[in-house]
């Protein structure tokens, strides 16, 4: 079902990188959403007043936020894909962003209301009817809710949307909610004991969790977070495979919204190559980088010396030093400054995100004393810093 409406209703489906693409999965998640929810919240409000169960109707009312929230996300969608104008320069990209956060705050709020009512069922509890009809249509409700949660889920990774991944797991999150309604029913019907009310307690809870996980999600691009090592990979190795690229380091990326990305790095290029030469390589990659990554690029040149024997040796000292200390720290920016009693070592460290500043100041001062043991003569100028890759 999930191919036929992608294949039915979006154009170059399988051209996901493109922003129209991207969009256009982004309001068909939408219009499903909105069609399934309202649907779900007419049946169950229909077997809840039936019944009289306060679980089936915080389970009917849990749908309708969620139609709700698949209308402001519809919504946000929509606005997303408004292009650069003079007052945002990069797009409107992240109201994706802050529509999904909207979305969370409804959720948590009708888990709030939800709660209130089902504390009361439990302080006056009041007698539930069984019927076989109210509870078919609510396990058929479980199975709308499981695709809903595979095809929000499924589309959300083919996109690289945390919006539609976020669906998904309220989606499931929902199929939990439904099924602890369904277990109450039958639990009275069997053993004639009313949990109809603590059901309905964990339904709100479930819908809250929901709500303040979705809030977690989409708050973190919003704040500011580690690019994702596959990304980071990616960029890095499209920028070395160029030739007279020696390396590169300090890759930080910025999201202006799903699919709408800067990103700045240093690229280390020979230093006696003539210096248009290099500025014609990186102007290359940048143009190039946009038109295949979807990333605007901005390249900054490391000189490195390549060809004296001396400074290569001392570089690769020092890289063994690191590594016998923790093999996770990496150095960048190598050069030397000498005079007739002391050689200044001077370079960059990268440290994990997990070391303190004593840590970090530590290990410089380890990394010094290590450099002195070899020889007397040799100083360490370092700079310590952390990558701003996410790390597994």
């Amino acid at each position: 079902m999930t191919e036929f409406l992608v294949k039915k209703f979006i154009k170059n489906y399988d051209q996901t990188e493109q922003p129209e693409i991207r969009t256009a999965y982004g309001l068909l998640a939408g219009v499903v959403g909105i069609c399934c929810n309202l649907l779900l919240f007419a049946v169950k409000t229909a077997i809840g007043f039936i019944t009289g169960s306060i679980s089936v109707m915080a389970d009917a009312f849990n749908n309708l936020s969620d139609a709700a929230s698949s209308i402001v996300g519809f919504v946000g969608v929509k606005m997303a894909q408004k292009p650069a104008d003079g007052n945002h320069p990069f797009g409107h990209g992240r109201i994706e962003y802050i529509a999904a956060f909207i979305v969370a705050f409804i959720v948590i709020e009708v888990g709030v209301s939800l709660l209130k009512t089902s504390v009361g069922k439990l302080l006056h509890p009041q007698e539930l009817t069984f019927g076989m009809v109210p509870v078919i249509i609510l396990v058929l409700s479980v199975a709308v809710k499981l695709w809903m949660a595979l095809f929000n889920g499924k589309l959300g990774k083919r996109v690289h949307s945390k919006v539609m991944t976020a669906t998904a797991a309220d989606s499931l999150g929902d199929v939990a909610a439904t099924s602890a309604t369904i277990l109450s029913m039958i639990v009275f019907r069997i053993w004639h004991v009313n949990i109809d009310g603590l059901v309905g307690v964990v339904v709100s809870v479930l819908v809250m969790i929901a709500g303040f996980n979705i809030a977690k999600d989409t708050l973190k691009p919003l704040i500011g977070e580690p690019i994702d090592p596959e990304m980071y990979q990616r960029i890095m190795d499209f920028v070395n495979n160029y030739e007279g690229i020696m390396g590169s380091h300090d890759l930080i990326v910025h999201n202006y919204g799903p699919g709408r990305s800067m990103a700045s790095i240093h690229a280390e290029v020979p230093s006696d190559v003539d210096i248009e030469v290099s500025h014609e390589i990186v102007d290359r990659i940048e143009r190039e980088a946009a038109k295949e990554l979807g990333i605007f690029l901005v390249i900054h040149m490391d000189p490195v010396e390549v060809k004296d024997i001396r400074v290569r040796r001392l570089r690769q000292m020092t890289e063994e030093i690191l590594m016998n200390l923790d093999e996770r720290l990496t150095m960048h920016d190598f050069r030397i400054a000498e005079s007739e009693h002391c050689v200044n070592l001077i370079f960059d460290l990268v440290v994990p995100r997990d070391y303190t500043e004593q840590m970090q100041k530590d290990c410089k001062e380890a990394v010094c004393q290590l450099l002195k043991e070899r020889d007397e003569r040799y100083c360490g100028m370092i700079t310590a810093e952390c990558t701003y890759c996410m790390e597994r």
